[in-house]
């Protein structure tokens, strides 16, 4: 409560319930020595259970010890152990989060259909507003209205459920309750009260951990598919990228690339030479990634098999047998890690004198890590699997969440704990943005899945991963020209900027489809890069603060109403991207801010093919690079310049946030440049936030958009456009990482 008022109750409509824990043998001699009552006569009655002797009672108990799907048995024995707990939120009609789901940002009522799903399948091309358990499950869910956020954290592992109802009281005011169930488990529930959103994102990071802080590089972009054939296929690749001049940072291989889909080494005629390949690549600056999956083949030949089998790694079945089931190698095990010895062990597999043919320049994709079975129940392990003494239904949901985590730490271990690692995942938990990257899975090349790719992402970032992207062009199928173009102009502006496709779809590069649109193509990527050093500052406040790096409208505008529904536009902080199909138009929901460059107040924009319209908001400063090179690492040593858009007050303010964009040096050496940028009264200054006195002696230039150094008065080059009122400085010779001043007069 705050005040007389109520925020939220808990067990409102009386829908808490426990099971208990029960050995099958005692619930059987309890029916064999029924209950008796004493008659009013003083005759033994016996209790109406034990009346069923044709077996009825047995019949009641049929689901209660095992249950059947299809094939599958899964026998359970505690017996059913489900917990359930309701809340109500007054006050209340929209709520968010619970991902994933492949559904519109605000979640909708479930009243008389299927309940939210909350359980880590492989799924093969899922639908589409639909509240079907998807590859990750985050139990967080949103609250918020024009007075206040607030964020319930269900924490459970297991098969979770949540239905949504929304009622009106007879006083009209808005309620929304909500219920949730677990199959197994404790309740062991957060409640959030913010009141503001960022407070919210604080108070769950407090519990869960912020968003690694991820290499610079991975921020740029990323080519995939499934997969490139050879070594020859890397390099002509690598080299259409330079000839058509696209940068890009990460190439990357799927299963096909190791010997017989054993993880952690390289086919012997596709790949013969990996360190060779490798160090092309590093020549040039650039990385890759190389899926390594946590089902590990049954082969006595195969190392990282009989290491495990001889340390007794693996998951067990019901009979203390190993786990065994069918993933991409054919017969495989699948490694138990909720083991810490485990884990330590796994980490220890990415030292370079373990992954053969691995380099620095080497990163990993962890896929499949639901875990995927493809003959078990529902595509994944069944629920009566041991994990030491707790069964896998009890701790399904996190099991990919610790496959990142041991796969993140091995790549810390191989570089003496000096480098950031890069580890993207499919499946995921809360918590798993401590780790790394996610992406939305198996998409396909249809204008719907462009479209709930930005809801996905958006729920995402709400519980705390803002490192997420989906698949661009679609995974299964072939894209339109139009339809690829498109995803690319949407898919630089996510956080995670990465093109894939399925093994039967037609090659995609981006210079495929003509001059025009490889024109097309190669801005937008231009654009992402040149806008690298902004989307690394807000990665680091993402660090710092648990902030989502793209969120929705309503987190910046909270009271603001018309905010509350949208999904198809967004923000990155002061950025404004919007999607849509060729030829809509779209009208800024807010009239009394400003954005530039092409929009001002609520006008509409028709835009076409070419373009899709971003907006920077007034009253801010944005860093960029506008030198761009063919990958983020060459463009280090470049001059940052200041995009400053100004309010209709005249006033703007940013930051800049400066490292060496891939160490942990920033933390445990303090070596960063932070600095706070503010234009009023027609001076434009930059003053410490916090700044290395080692960082002070490397020189960044900043050229500025918009805008002497303080002392004496230096003349500078300027132009200024009079349709658009912008003001261009170059080469003004300030220092980034010094405190300066720029006065216009």
């Amino acid at each position: 409560m705050e005040g007389p008022e109520v925020l939220l109750s808990l067990n409102s409509r009386g829908l808490l319930a426990f099971e208990h824990l029960r050995l099958h043998k005692d619930t059987q001699a309890q029916a064999d020595g029924a209950e008796v009552k004493e008659s009013v006569d003083g005759d033994q009655q016996q209790d109406e259970g034990k009346k069923d002797e044709d077996g009825e009672s047995e019949k009641e108990e049929d689901g209660l010890w095992e249950e059947t799907f299809k094939s599958h048995t899964d026998t359970k024995p505690n017996g059913p152990t489900s917990i359930s707990l309701d809340f109500s939120l007054p006050g209340v009609e929209h709520v968010y989060g619970i991902p994933e789901h492949a559904d519109d940002l605000k979640l909708k009522t479930t009243d008389g259909g299927d309940p939210y799903r909350l359980y880590n399948l492989d799924v093969f091309q899922y639908e589409l507003y639909n509240p079907m358990a998807l590859y990750g499950s985050i139990p967080v869910m949103l609250a918020h209205n024009t007075q206040r956020t607030m964020g319930i954290f269900w924490l459970n592992a297991a098969e979770t459920w949540v239905d949504i109802n929304f009622v009106q009281g007879s006083s009209e005011k808005p309620q929304t309750d909500v219920r949730w169930i677990s199959e197994s488990g404790i309740i062991d529930v957060f409640i959030m009260l913010g009141p503001k959103p960022s407070k919210v994102f604080s108070q769950y990071a407090s519990l869960t951990g912020t968003q690694s802080f991820p290499p610079l590089a991975s921020l740029g972009y990323h080519q995939c598919r499934w997969n490139y054939n050879d070594q020859e296929d890397v390099k002509s690749v690598d080299q259409g990228f330079d000839q058509h001049d696209i940068p890009y940072d990460f190439i990357w291989l799927d299963i096909e690339h190791a010997d017989g889909k054993r993880y952690f080494t390289w086919d012997p005629h596709k790949f013969p030479q990996p360190k060779e390949m490798l160090q092309g690549l590093m020549d040039k600056r650039r990385k890759m990634v190389s899926i390594v999956d946590p089902h590990i083949r049954v082969d006595s030949g195969y190392k990282i098999h009989n290491e495990i089998t001889s340390k007794d790694f693996y998951v067990k079945n019901k009979d203390g047998k190993n786990y065994e089931g069918w993933c991409w190698p054919g017969n495989s095990g699948y490694p138990d890690f909720t083991k810490p010895e485990m884990r330590a062990w796994w980490a220890s597999m990415f030292a370079y004198d373990q992954y053969e043919g691995s380099m620095e320049n080497l990163f990993t994709w962890n896929d499949m890590n639901e875990p995927s079975v493809f003959n078990g129940p529902e595509v994944t392990m069944h629920k009566d699997a041991l994990h030491g003494k707790w069964e896998h239904r009890d701790i399904h949901n996190i099991y990919g969440l610790y496959v990142q985590m041991a796969t993140a730490e091995g790549q810390i271990q191989r570089s003496g704990g000096v480098e950031r690692p890069f580890v993207l995942t499919r499946a995921f938990f809360a918590g798993s943005q401590r780790y790394g990257a996610v992406w939305t899975g198996d998409n396909a090349a249809e204008w719907d899945h462009l479209k709930i790719s930005i809801p996905m992402c958006l729920s995402l970032g709400l519980v705390g991963v803002s490192f997420c992207g989906a698949d661009v062009g679609g995974f299964f199928k072939n894209p339109s020209t139009e339809l690829l173009v498109r995803w690319y102009q949407t898919g630089a502006y996510q956080p995670f900027f990465r093109a894939h496709a399925h093994l039967d779809t037609t090659r995609r590069e981006p210079w495929l489809f003509g001059p025009e649109n490889t024109a097309l193509i190669r801005e937008v990527i231009r654009q992402r890069y040149a806008l690298l050093p902004y989307w690394y500052q807000l990665f680091y406040q993402a660090h710092k603060t648990g902030m989502p790096v793209m969120r929705p409208l309503w987190v910046d505008y909270p009271k603001d109403t018309a905010t509350f529904t949208i999904d198809d536009e967004f923000l990155i902080e002061s950025l404004h991207p919007s999607h849509t199909k060729l030829c809509k138009s779209l009208s800024l929901f807010k009239k009394t801010i400003l954005y530039f460059r092409l929009i001002y107040f609520n006008c509409v924009f028709f835009f076409f093919f070419f373009k899709i319209p971003v907006f920077q908001r007034g009253g801010s400063i944005i860093p960029r690079k506008d030198r761009v090179r063919r990958s983020s690492t060459c463009m280090e040593n470049d001059p940052y310049t200041l995009y400053v858009a100004l309010s209709p007050k005249k006033f703007a303010e940013g930051e800049l946030y400066i490292d060496d964009g891939h160490s942990f040096n920033y933390d445990t050496k303090k070596e960063f440049i932070h600095r706070s940028l503010t234009f009023a009264n027609n001076a434009l200054t930059s003053r410490y936030l916090y700044s290395s006195v080692l960082y002070l002696s490397i020189v960044w230039h900043a050229n500025l958009l918009m805008i002497s150094q303080t002392g004496k008065e230096t003349p500078v080059d300027f132009e200024f456009d009079t349709s658009m009122s912008v003001l261009t400085l170059r080469k003004p010779g300030m220092n980034a990482g010094a405190d300066w001043t720029l006065l216009l007069q």
